[in-house]
């Protein structure tokens, strides 16, 4: 990172934030923070009070506002999204439009500009997909493979790929926190549902080892753990010494009961890397009469790697994580 320069989509979000607070101190030389609200990029403006940062009014939709915003950059991490789940099932183009033409966008700039090295972040909604949102992703990541075959040696296009942030905006954690302290009952879909636990700090290391150890088109999974949603209620429950209510309101929009992040087919291919697993690109071309073999591989030998057979967080596990969290401790240090 030294004397480069980092852009980052989307950069007044959670994701943002937490890089601005690992990359500030480096030896960086500039910081292009690119989004649509000039209220939050004002907001961070006035926070970080940092000479480094630079912010772009632009939409990734828009091809020329990111391409000027890209002028100089030797890096991206590509975070804008359309990320609510009922949103983009009622509006599916919008989330076309944002997630897939602005992804597409991003990278056509980075090609044509000569972009030495870009992260898209995607989800574990992109895994067999059932909603708008999931499927624009998968759509992204597709995007990124098939851009990757055409880079020049020096350019590497790669992908993150996660489950829920803990804390991070539209998240549930925030909302159970916020009906805790009104004294409301905590609103559950479904208390079997199960769903990855990372923290923002893992969610820019994880971006941090795709940059650093991607080759073209790869995807990079951490071997997240899990909890239920019940679990996660209830871990709160215990931390704020609340007697609130647990109210079961079902499913919403095209929700799953669990989250994959690597299909059976992906964990044949995948790489073993400790805690991460990399998906290489497949860069078999059309002439697929050349790559078969009878009998190389049955799908069902092999097991998805989803929220509900990965490692489950046990109570006391789950407040440790949870006590982790600047927004816990916020907000318990409000009721001192």
């Amino acid at each position: 990172m030294k004397n480069k320069i980092l852009l980052i989509t989307g950069g007044t979000g959670s994701f943002g934030n937490a890089v601005l607070s690992s990359f500030l101190d480096s030896e960086i030389s500039e910081i292009r923070i690119f989004s649509r609200d000039e209220k939050k990029q004002e907001d961070m403006r006035n926070y970080f009070h940092n000479d480094k940062l630079k912010f772009y009014i632009g939409d990734v939709r828009d091809y020329s506002s990111l391409y000027s915003a890209m002028i100089g950059v030797d890096y991206v991490f590509h975070a804008a999204a359309l990320k609510q789940v009922p949103s983009c099932e009622f509006y599916p183009m919008e989330a076309v439009k944002t997630n897939i033409i602005g992804t597409e966008n991003i990278l056509d700039a980075a090609i044509k500009l000569k972009t030495k090295n870009v992260v898209v972040l995607s989800t574990d909604k992109a895994v067999y997909p059932i909603n708008a949102m999931g499927i624009s992703k998968a759509m992204m990541e597709k995007l990124m493979v098939a851009k990757s075959r055409i880079l020049e040696n020096d350019q590497i296009f790669s992908a993150t790929r996660y489950g829920n942030v803990m804390g991070s905006r539209g998240s549930v954690i925030p909302l159970f926190i916020s009906q805790i302290k009104t004294g409301k009952p905590l609103t559950i879909t479904d208390p079997n549902m199960t769903r990855f636990m990372m923290n923002l700090t893992e969610s820019v290391d994880l971006v941090k080892f795709a940059f650093t150890n991607a080759k073209a088109g790869d995807i990079f999974v951490q071997k997240a753990k899990s909890a239920t949603i019940l679990d996660l209620a209830n871990a709160l429950l215990q931390i704020f010494d609340s007697n609130s209510e647990i109210q079961i309101i079902g499913t919403r929009h095209s929700e799953k009961l669990y989250e994959t992040l690597l299909t059976k087919e992906e964990m044949h291919n995948a790489v073993d890397l400790g805690d991460y697993y990399r998906i290489p690109a497949d860069n078999r071309n059309l002439n697929y009469d050349k790559y078969f073999t009878k009998g190389e591989f049955s799908s069902n030998v092999i097991e998805d790697f989803h929220s509900h057979n990965t490692h489950r967080l046990e109570n006391d596990e789950l407040i440790a994580t949870l006590m982790g969290l600047d927004l816990v401790q916020q907000e318990l240090k409000k009721d001192e």
